[in-house]
């Protein structure tokens, strides 16, 4: 959804033969990444807000009011998942204000310039993320 946009914004980056890992280019292409993505989704949530006063219609036919509450539910579903990727991109910002961007949570080892390219927020590293949602499968059995 909100990610698909930023391969269309952004060209990976590309670092060079013996660079620092989050040095302070990569840390600025990823805040851009990330305030742009923030900028995005902040505007959808307003042209929602806004198409809803608009269209803020009461229908006499039951099955028309039925259509219309479903739709806006499913619309503030999808803003509310907005609104915590927000959150999770301030946290993120924070991060790399921090100097722990890029570094997996649980094990302390590079995340890796891909992954965080195609998940800006990423907090673990591709194998502690796995073995998580590994776990999560036996828990939810």
């Amino acid at each position: 959804m909100a990610e698909d946009l930023l391969h269309k914004h952004f060209t990976p980056y590309v670092p060079k033969k013996g660079e620092e890992y989050m040095n302070s280019k990569q840390l600025a292409h990823f805040r851009a990444i990330l305030g742009t993505l923030k900028q995005e989704l902040m505007a959808d949530i307003e042209r929602t807000v806004h198409t809803m006063q608009d269209e803020a219609t009461v229908f006499a036919d039951p099955n028309d009011r039925a259509s219309q509450e479903t739709d806006i539910a499913l619309e503030l579903r999808n803003r509310d998942r907005e609104r915590k990727l927000i959150k999770k991109i301030d946290e993120t910002l924070g991060r790399i204000d921090s100097g722990d961007y890029g570094f997996c949570d649980k094990c302390g080892v590079e995340i890796g310039i891909k992954r965080l390219e195609a998940r800006p927020t990423a907090t673990l590293c591709i194998d502690c993320k796995t073995l998580e949602e590994l776990r999560e499968k036996q828990v939810a059995k």
